[in-house]
């Protein structure tokens, strides 16, 4: 009887903490990453505004921001495993997904959209001394196309090609945003490219300085170059952004881009996704950039397949998702 007892009261005290370690691992924090970009740059603290409402608004969740090199570093990281959540440029995610420029030969799969965040607009500027009226008058033309293999260089790439133009039909340089700009301003350089939020600092202090001319895209270079290339967006750069710019300007554009890891279960990515979208006042108060979030905008640009979690957030809300990857 004593043996049986004893038994009984070991199998007794086993269910118990069996039935302990289940509570407690339901109750447990999720602990996430959300890699960002430079402490000094958008991403960084518009990153921690999206975190801040994870955390506030989710039960048990606890979602990092952590500070990175940005987008191709970013990508990696999810990809590793290393983070779940990441802001990246969505041309630099398709080259990723797809193996293409800057990930040339180097594919990575685990990667998902929940949705695009706003624009970083494809700005063209030239000096008043040029003459350049349009791209197609950059032939022969000095001209900044962003840092050696950066983002900014395949962009102006492509539309250098919707132009039936290429590098070898321009004197090229590759300079950061502020070299360009001072290169227009001493008259070394003709024009540049620049993709960044509008307005951008290095062309605001040109603009006061030197002065400027922003060029526009034609609507039929527009189109090839959209259909071509999924992840660009139409936008306009406002009348009066830049001093001395008063016409409205249409231009191509980016856009920052919350990607996830396609590990992550759908539940998981529904209810931040829905969180994050039913909370965009607050994203508008944590950071300006906040207020250029929409769920109706967030389905545009993509050109990597939406995370199951975020496409059933839309389709629940009535969006029509039309990404050609789902």
């Amino acid at each position: 009887m004593k043996k049986v007892l004893n038994a009984s009261l070991a199998l007794l005290a086993a269910a118990l903490i069996f039935s302990g370690c289940s509570k407690s691992n339901a109750n447990a924090k999720k602990d996430y990453i959300l890699a960002t970009g430079g402490t000094s740059g958008t991403y960084y603290p518009f990153g921690g505004a999206i975190a801040n409402i994870w955390n506030t608004k989710i039960a048990n969740m606890n979602v990092t921001a952590q500070a990175t090199g940005a987008s191709a570093e970013n990508l990696r990281l999810i990809n590793k495993g290393d983070a779940e959540y990441a802001i990246v440029q969505n041309d630099v995610m398709d080259y990723a997904y797809h193996g293409t420029d800057l990930f040339a030969g180097e594919k990575l799969t685990n990667l998902a959209t929940i949705g695009t965040m706003y624009p970083e607009v494809v700005q063209i500027a030239v000096s008043k001394a040029s003459g350049i009226k349009s791209i197609a008058d950059f032939r022969g033309k000095r001209i900044s196309v962003g840092d050696a293999g950066s983002g900014v260089e395949f962009n102006a790439k492509q539309i250098l090609e919707g132009y039936g133009l290429t590098f070898d039909d321009i004197k090229k340089s590759n300079l950061s945003f502020k070299e360009s700009a001072e290169g227009i301003q001493n008259g070394t350089l003709d024009g540049c490219f620049i993709t960044a939020g509008v307005p951008n600092s290095a062309l605001q202090e040109l603009a006061f300085t030197a002065g400027l001319i922003l060029i526009p895209i034609d609507q039929a270079a527009a189109d090839a170059i959209c259909a071509k290339y999924g992840f660009y967006t139409y936008t306009t750069i406002p009348g009066g952004t830049y001093k001395g710019t008063d016409d409205d300007t249409p231009a191509l554009a980016i856009k920052a881009t919350l990607a996830v890891s396609s590990k992550l279960d759908e539940d998981t990515v529904y209810e931040m996704t829905k969180a994050l979208f039913a909370n965009l006042d607050e994203l508008s108060r944590g950071h300006a950039k906040g207020k250029e979030v929409s769920a109706a905008s967030a389905v545009t640009g993509v050109s990597v397949p939406f995370h199951p979690g975020a496409l059933k957030y839309y389709k629940e809300i009535g969006l029509n998702v039309n990404s050609a990857n789902n």
